[in-house]
């Protein structure tokens, strides 16, 4: 595995690698990397001759009272994690080579970026669509692979790729969760003990609105509102959101039907968890 600090570098490498009709497949980070970025590394394997992460803390997608300083960061158990699952190259650039003195240019999706997390966290999916517009730019894969964990980035990117015209196929794969339902996250690490057992009822109440949905129930504010009543129980827990959205457009819904995305946000202590399931409804309760 070779690490490449340099953009230009790397652009370099992947021309020739292109030239020479090498498939290239990215999975690109912010570091601390757990079992579900290693799930996305090993799908790239898979789809791809040569195998890209990047590790990139991005600025421009913290607002300016988030974790940026304190984003848990481990560059030597990351690199060799990717080495060990057959990463061939490791992008690491750095901050001033990324965004350089004087850099004016942004990437904006709109609508869609307002929602859910847009609309909790301003500007939060312009620095996203930017560092990954950049990034495709200088890797130039035929495939790219994103965790559905963060769903609503997943919708965002792809219609950038579409609106954008890059011909990378997407490809989001299933969220990885631990053994008690929470979803991997880098964050996770933020959790005190009894923060870390009270999240468990994030997936709890996810699964009981998918069964909800299973006996029929299409109403999504009677599901939000036993979600809430669920997650309240927990003392730690400070809800941002839940939202039932439709699952490509992220508007919010009234009655269940199609392809339906069942959304979260809640606060534990200082820590921020996110997670989602995604549902394709049959039928309208009677």
């Amino acid at each position: 595995m070779k690490i490449i600090r340099s953009p230009k570098e790397m652009q370099r490498i992947c021309g020739g690698l292109k030239r020479e009709g090498r498939k290239i497949g990215f999975v690109p980070t912010m570091g601390y990397l757990h079992k579900g970025h290693l799930s996305l590394i090993r799908i790239a394997k898979k789809k791809s001759d040569v195998v890209i992460v990047s590790i990139f803390v991005n600025p421009t997608q913290f607002g300016p009272r988030e974790d940026f300083h304190s984003y848990p960061r481990a560059f030597g158990k990351d690199r060799l994690l990717v080495e060990q699952i057959g990463c061939d190259y490791l992008f690491t650039p750095n901050i001033k080579s990324m965004y350089p003195q004087g850099y004016l240019t942004f990437v904006d999706v709109e609508k869609i970026t307002h929602r859910l997390e847009g609309a909790v966290r301003p500007g939060h999916f312009k620095g996203v669509t930017t560092i990954v517009a950049k990034l495709f730019n200088i890797v130039q894969p035929d495939v790219a692979v994103f965790g559905q964990k963060d769903a609503q980035q997943a919708v965002v990117l792809k219609k950038m790729v579409d609106d954008l015209d890059y011909g990378i196929k997407m490809i989001v794969a299933p969220t990885v969760r631990e053994r008690d339902g929470l979803a991997c996250s880098s964050r996770n690490t933020y959790l005190s003990n009894d923060e870390r057992k009270q999240t468990k009822v994030l997936y709890q109440a996810l699964r009981m609105a998918k069964e909800m949905i299973k006996n029929g129930e299409r109403s999504a504010s009677k599901i939000a509102s036993k979600m809430n009543k669920l997650i309240d129980k927990q003392p730690l827990a400070e809800i941002d959101y839940i939202a039932i959205t439709d699952a490509n457009t992220l508007e919010l819904i009234n009655k269940l039907r199609g392809e339906v995305l069942i959304s979260l946000a809640v606060r534990f202590g200082k820590t921020r968890l996110i997670d989602n399931i995604k549902i394709k409804v049959e039928g309208v309760q009677a």
